[in-house]
């Protein structure tokens, strides 16, 4: 009984907030009107400010009347009516100002026109502010919503085509290995094991801690370890992350050491070599990676239906995820291909 006692109140205040409000404002523009009308010297000044109060109130709510029916017909508000609105009610109030002398107990058509008229523009004008103002920021944060929606749909999908992209690279290289190292499976199986409970079950999240983010790059690195063998040469300079307030998005670097692996293994020389170094300064992840390839490699492989989609991912995602927070860089040298990315910390 309570809580629909409450309910029916705050239904009552939402239904006439507007009438609440006018009502409070009343009270100071009550009060300035009867000081300006008593500075004049004008008689009876009390009921003229309490006349002019309910005329000014009046005034507004048919301007937000008016306004309601300018935003029905015109969708869209262009900052020139607003600026207009808001010249001519600023200049109506000075001009009430400048023109005091002019105020007094005889009211003829010369007040009539000088004062009334200006006063009363000022209140239709200034509900009409109010309301198209109101109409346009309602409407920015419509497209705002929207276009957040949009971002973050896009990301999402963005995120659910990671794990099968790995995957099929993953099923590949294995096919490869279980006709001439089968040996090498059942290993290989275990660390593939882990790496997929992480993408599927753990990685769902828009930000994660970048210290369990670097425990999936250190398996997907003793995965690539079991998978070359003595050919890997492998450098690596992680700083040690404790913290888990430090994050950043989820499956996002290890596109980056995923490429590396996978063209760097299609060299003709006898050692693969790659190099990996993750850093903290102040509010920046500083992530870089480098890796041997063969100059010759587009014209020996074969190109990839898919080929290029996990680099590309990342790039949507950093323009989505990461605003003006990012920068990437890639040196594709004829022999060595270099990955540098700076990331603001979340």
């Amino acid at each position: 009984m309570k809580d629909l006692t409450e309910n029916k109140a705050v239904q009552f205040v939402r239904n006439n907030i507007y009438y609440l409000l006018a009502a409070i404002a009343a009270v100071p523009i009550w009060l300035a009107i009867d000081s300006f009308a008593n500075s004049v010297g004008t008689n009876n000044d009390e009921a003229v400010a309490a006349a002019a109060t309910g005329c000014l109130i009046l005034c507004i709510f048919l301007g937000r009347h008016f306004g309601q029916l300018w935003a029905l017909k015109y969708k869209t508000i262009s900052n020139e009516v607003l600026i207009a609105l808001s010249l001519i009610t600023f200049g109506s109030i000075v001009f009430l100002f400048v023109h005091a002398e002019y105020l007094d107990e005889d009211y003829g058509p010369l007040n009539l026109l000088l004062y009334w008229v200006p006063f009363l523009l000022s209140g239709l004008t200034l509900g009409m502010l109010i309301k198209l103002g109101r109409s346009v920021t309602q409407n920015q944060l419509k497209e705002a919503r929207a276009a957040a929606e949009h971002s973050k749909s896009e990301l999402h999908l963005l995120q659910s085509q990671l794990s099968p992209h790995f995957l099929f690279n993953t099923l590949n290289n294995l096919y490869g290995l279980s006709l001439t190292q089968h040996e090498r499976i059942p290993p290989l199986l275990l660390k593939l094991s882990d790496l997929l409970r992480y993408s599927v079950y753990e990685a769902n999240e828009v930000f994660v801690p970048l210290k369990d983010e670097l425990v999936y790059i250190h398996h997907y690195i003793e995965f690539e370890k079991i998978r070359i063998g003595d050919r890997l040469v492998l450098t690596t300079n992680f700083e040690e992350i404790t913290s888990p307030d430090i994050k950043i998005a989820p499956m996002l670097l290890i596109v980056f050491v995923e490429n590396a692996f996978k063209h760097s293994k299609n060299t003709i020389d006898e050692k693969i070599y790659i190099s990996i170094e993750l850093k903290l300064w102040e509010n920046l992840i500083l992530f870089s990676i480098k890796n041997s390839h063969d100059q010759r490699e587009k014209e020996l492989s074969i190109v990839e239906k898919h080929s290029g989609f996990g680099l590309a991912s990342v790039n949507k995602r950093l323009v989505l995820l990461y605003p003006n927070e990012h920068e990437l860089v890639i040196k594709n040298e004829p022999t060595t291909y270099q990955a540098v990315l700076r990331l603001k910390t979340k």
